[in-house]
């Protein structure tokens, strides 16, 4: 009997020792290194195409620590370099960016940063290209700020010099107003509008706003598991077609479907 009521302690005292221990979560790491790789079958920034329509490899690398300070950098293919600003080199963008995340209130959250999107090599502008004096380099940098209330955000950044070889463009602004909803299954929907006003721009009867647009996004995600997702997504713009139509008479800011695949891991 006395063995017996022995072993049953010792039966509950494991038992509840490995509960204690399920329960104590391991320390959060100090910071995170992430990595992500995919494609798209139409880069688009900000409603404009960036590969004439085409398909673009993409990847990143990003860090996180605990404070809430970030750093990242993330590539792609491009085309409109050479088809819009009619330099002779320029065809992949790399974005470095950085900033700080925090909490406000209970469910509120701010993030400040800059991101600078750079265009090794392009000669948008330069002496000797068709677009010699009417571009500047493509190579454009902006500091932003975000909102976040539930599951919506509202960001605004600005230009620090002329924006992606405008001439005469510095202090253009973007507007960004999205939502992201989590409807179950590992399916995500992202409703987006924004508002790219960009200065000093002229066309034809568009004196001074030319570049100025609306662009709206509605974008379905499908969660994989295991580092895979996948989305699909519709988008739209009131560009002023006379403005942004290339070289080759495309313009970049058609009605889209959009379909993309990545793996982070």
């Amino acid at each position: 009997m006395k063995v017996k009521f022995k072993f049953a302690l010792a039966l509950v005292a494991l038992v509840v020792s490995a509960a204690t221990m399920a329960q104590t979560a391991a320390p959060a790491p100090d910071y995170t290194l992430s990595y992500n790789v995919g494609a798209v079958s139409d880069y688009r920034f900000r409603g404009m195409a960036q590969t004439a329509g085409g398909p673009a490899v993409q990847g990143g690398v990003d860090f996180a620590h605990k404070s809430g300070l970030y750093l990242g950098a993330w590539g792609s293919n491009v085309n409109w370099i050479k088809d819009f600003n009619l330099a002779t080199k320029g065809t992949f963008e790399i974005d470095l960016y950085g900033g700080y995340k925090g909490e406000i209130a209970a469910g509120v959250t701010y993030d400040l940063g800059a991101i600078t999107y750079q265009y090794p090599g392009n000669n948008s502008g330069a002496a000797k290209t068709p677009g010699a004096g009417s571009y500047s380099n493509a190579s454009t940098t902006e500091f932003y700020g975000a909102l976040t209330y539930s599951v919506v955000t509202l960001k605004y950044s600005q230009s620090l010099g002329d924006f992606l070889g405008n001439l005469n463009s510095r202090g253009s602004r973007y507007i960004d107003l999205s939502a992201n909803f989590d409807i179950g299954n590992g399916f995500t929907l992202t409703p987006h509008m924004g508002r790219q006003t960009v200065p000093n721009q002229s066309i034809g009867a568009r004196i001074g706003n030319a570049a100025d647009c609306n662009d709206y996004s509605l974008t379905l995600a499908k969660d994989f598991g295991n580092g895979f997702s996948g989305s699909v997504a519709a988008i739209s713009t009131n560009a002023y077609k006379s403005f942004y139509t290339d070289s080759k008479a495309r313009f970049l800011g058609k009605d889209a479907l959009v379909v993309g695949v990545k793996y982070s891991f």
